[in-house]
């Protein structure tokens, strides 16, 4: 297994700031807004050193801000989660049309389908590709038919990937242990990091000390992210500790799987065991406002929410499996409990509400250190700098 060069290998672009074209770069997910939710640092850094950034994916509020900060956007039709396999032999033919049109001198793909159907065009348009899996997600934490195909895809397509990047070593032993990925195009990349100067705490902000404990969980309305553990844990610790707040922050699930239905959320809101937030374009003030975040998913890539949580020198909650145990050390910047175990989760809750407001503040500065140290977004970038100019 190689690991990416660490951020003495940054690429800096020769001449002015911002350079004549050097080349077509396209970015391949499942939703624009996760493009500019969780790499707009990397589509701008792109941008800056003077190539032409190009980013396909389904139409969404936040395609606007992607061309506003200089990305040429094309809107794909693509289900995040159908099933049918026309809709799938549409979505290859039109990416492979996409891409034989635009010519980049290389394709990064994120999520299933554009990892697996992105590759697949690639391939046939005769260009270089990079798939990047951010989490195993249902294909690995649920079992049936629609895993076993999906491996099976997995298995033809990243045969024709340039490289295979994980965001944790867990990831990439699972697909590797299955026989979906040859282990020598591997690579580790380091989560895909926090904006550290836009995850800080205002000057006159602190850790709140006074009104109500408030527990903080943000995530896609999913039972996999742990939410239904989430709020049984909330039911006994307000039986303990009547006067706590659990709220919960995050769009709808959609056509996932694992989706939650509005149907359960509103039964939740009707009893009073959390305060449902809604969605936010900025979760700044929110987790400003937190005592502590929570975070009791089944399995992940790195959690954004917990590393920006940390970067706001917050204390964390979340469960000891892949991905959210790198980013927490257990008993410093918060805890770790078991997974499924509402029981455990409410345990550790109450445990952090029986600290006292320095042993918090303590925590949200080891968490922010950590952070700064492990999974700071500028690493991440001259990551991607260096690859793209290997290609270009």
């Amino acid at each position: 297994m190689r690991v990416l060069e660490g951020p003495d290998e940054e690429v800096t672009p020769r001449g002015s700031a911002r350079l004549a074209c050097r080349g077509k770069i396209l970015f391949c997910a499942n939703t624009a807004w996760s493009m500019h939710q969780f790499r707009r640092g990397v589509l701008a850094a792109l941008i800056e050193d003077g190539y032409e950034v190009h980013v396909a994916a389904p139409e969404d509020e936040d395609a606007a801000s992607l061309r506003t900060m200089g990305c040429i956007f094309h809107a794909l039709e693509m289900s995040a989660q159908g099933r049918n396999p026309l809709q799938d032999l549409r979505l290859i033919a039109s990416l492979h049309v996409l891409y034989r049109k635009i010519r980049p001198v290389v394709i990064f793909h994120y999520t299933i389908k554009p990892n697996i159907y992105g590759s697949l065009a690639a391939r046939l348009a005769g260009i270089r590709s990079i798939a990047i899996t951010t989490g195993l997600g249902y294909v690995f934490i649920n079992t049936g038919v629609v895993s076993r195909v999906s491996k099976m895809l997995y298995r033809v397509a990243l045969r024709f990937s340039r490289e295979v990047w994980f965001l944790n070593q867990e990831d990439r032993s699972a697909f590797v242990s299955e026989g979906l990925v040859d282990p020598g195009k591997c690579r580790i990349l380091p989560g895909e990091g926090v904006d550290l100067d836009f995850y800080a705490l205002p000057p006159d902000a602190d850790t709140p000390i006074s009104g109500n404990f408030r527990f903080l969980l943000i995530a896609r309305l999913l039972w996999d992210k742990g939410i239904g553990e989430y709020v049984d844990a909330a039911r006994a610790l307000k039986a303990r500790h009547s006067q706590v707040r659990c709220e919960l922050l995050g769009p709808a699930g959609g056509a996932n799987p694992s989706a939650i239905p509005d149907s359960q959320i509103n039964a939740w809101l009707a009893e009073g065991v959390i305060d449902y937030l809604g969605t936010v374009s900025d979760v700044r003030p929110a987790i400003a406002a937190a005592h502590c975040v929570v975070l009791p998913s089944y399995r992940e890539g790195v959690p954004r929410s917990l590393m920006e949580a940390c970067a706001m020198e917050r204390p964390v909650i979340a469960t000891a499996v892949p991905g959210c145990r790198d980013v927490i050390d257990d008993g410093e910047t918060g805890f770790l409990c078991r997974d499924r175990d509402a029981e455990d989760l409410a345990n550790k809750m109450e445990a952090m509400i029986k600290r006292d407001p320095a042993s918090w503040r303590r925590m949200g500065a080891a968490g922010r250190a950590k952070m700064r140290t492990d999974f700071d977004e500028r690493n991440v970038i001259a990551h991607y700098r260096r690859v793209v100019q290997s290609f270009a």
